[in-house]
């Protein structure tokens, strides 16, 4: 009736980076686990907010006017419409809260967005 989730151990499952797993839903929200190496590209989502929480490692999202870098147990929300760019410059492991149908690669990118997976 109740799933625990271990992070750590969900987190072992994969290697692939920059391609988020789903391990939990809830109201209407995906629970996510990605690993991330390099810079992803600039984008925005026009109707989703988006939380990234770090797990393992330090994690950079650049903002046109500025960034901010998270570590371990650290969070920020990017709010909708907001153009960012997630950079890693060392393998990062992170957790996403993001609606349901949340694309990963934005609004209006030629990039193919990531193939969700439930693990």
């Amino acid at each position: 009736m109740f799933e625990v989730v271990n992070v750590a151990e969900k987190l072992g499952r994969f290697e692939d980076r920059w391609n988020p797993k789903i391990v939990g839903e809830l109201n209407g929200q995906y629970v996510k686990l990605a690993k991330l190496l390099g810079e992803f590209h600039w984008h925005s989502h026009a109707v989703e907010d988006e939380l990234f929480w770090v797990v393992r490692g330090r994690l950079e999202i650049e903002f046109r006017d500025g960034s901010v870098e998270l570590g371990p147990g650290e969070f920020v929300i990017v709010p909708r419409g907001v153009e960012h760019r997630p950079v890693a410059r060392e393998e990062v492991e992170i957790m996403l809260f993001e609606p349901a149908g949340t694309v990963n690669v934005g609004d209006g990118s030629d990039r193919e967005p990531a193939i969700l997976e439930w693990i």
